[in-house]
């Protein structure tokens, strides 16, 4: 394979260098926790293969199930892994479908990790349709063959559902940014990123901020994707598939994610969780699904944000499951 490979879009042809992902985020931090036996690996988020590149050069008895709903990603991750391609398996699906994939169900799984949110190349590349620079499609899926795409939605979102992603999303003005986006679609389609940052503009009456771009985009990414549907699902499904003993990281950058990572791990800490009231039980009595490995979440240090400031936001958590 050469050092890129051609993707078609609707856009045109663009190439997709194997190393044109972010930097893995808290690489070491997040194998010091994940990788502690021999086994099948779970990468439910691949985007370049930098973890799952790790994971296979740090354990030769370890073997990937690769996933990722991106084929550009994919392919990226395919390259940088050629050195052991007899220990790796690629799947395009979702994080929250790799439980049933046909290795899992053979294999429990002895390390899962989830790395959340966009990759760079997905941000740094107008044919994605996730950035707002001036001039970008608006598209947004990580899937390109899944509808729909951001364009899509704003064009067919009742307000009341507009409102409340934008909303879960941290955008800012939700309800007043809701109902600009359905007065001006009503005339004009969106297409591009200029006409989703107009709406927000004109909602401000100013210039927006970079923060308030980045926020707005990222809610209308969140929803397009239905990541906070995926993860929700996803995480149970994959501490079910971890076999006794078996970890399982999670790194989010947005303060949802962190909330919905936190809240698992920690219930499934607790061994009354989930118990009808008055129930007849001590806790003291029940055994817990597992423990928490980090009573508060590891953030990248000085020297990692300063070479990737897109590590800065990263929070990551780990949790074992009981042996």
């Amino acid at each position: 394979m050469t050092t890129s490979q051609r993707r078609s879009s609707g856009s045109g042809e663009h190439r997709v260098p194997a190393h044109d992902f972010h930097a893995p985020v808290l690489l070491e931090q997040a194998m010091s926790y994940l990788i502690e036996r021999d086994g099948l690996y779970l990468d439910g988020t691949v985007g370049g293969g930098g973890h799952a590149e790790a994971i296979l050069a740090r354990c030769p008895g370890c073997r990937v199930l690769a996933v990722d709903r991106d084929t550009e990603a994919l392919d990226a991750a395919r390259e940088r892994l050629s050195f052991g391609a007899d220990r790796v398996v690629f799947a395009r699906m979702s994080f929250r479908d790799a439980p049933r994939h046909p290795l899992v169900r053979e294999e429990k799984l002895a390390g899962a990790l989830l790395d959340l949110g966009v990759s760079s190349h997905q941000l740094d590349h107008r044919h994605r349709g996730f950035t707002f620079r001036r001039g970008a499609r608006l598209d947004m899926r990580m899937d390109q063959s899944t509808p729909p795409s951001a364009a899509d939605y704003l064009a067919e979102a009742p307000r009341d559902a507009l409102a409340r992603a934008l909303r879960e999303g941290q955008a800012p003005r939700p309800a007043a940014v809701a109902a600009r986006i359905v007065r001006r679609r009503a005339s004009r389609p969106f297409a591009t990123s200029d006409d989703l940052v107009a709406v927000l503009e004109a909602v401000l009456r100013r210039r927006a901020g970079h923060a308030e771009k980045a926020r707005l985009f990222q809610a209308l990414r969140i929803r397009v994707n239905d990541e906070i549907g995926a993860l929700t699902d996803g995480l149970p499904a994959i501490r079910d598939a971890l076999r006794p003993g078996g970890v399982f990281v999670g790194i989010s950058y947005h303060s949802v994610e962190d909330a919905i990572v936190k809240r698992a791990f920690r219930d499934w800490s607790d061994p009354s969780h989930g118990l009808p009231p008055r129930l007849p039980v001590r806790a003291a009595d029940l055994e817990p699904l597992g423990r928490v490995l980090t009573k508060k979440p590891v953030t990248a240090p000085p020297g990692e944000t300063e070479v990737n400031p897109r590590a800065r936001p990263a929070r990551l958590r780990a949790w074992r499951k009981a042996a």
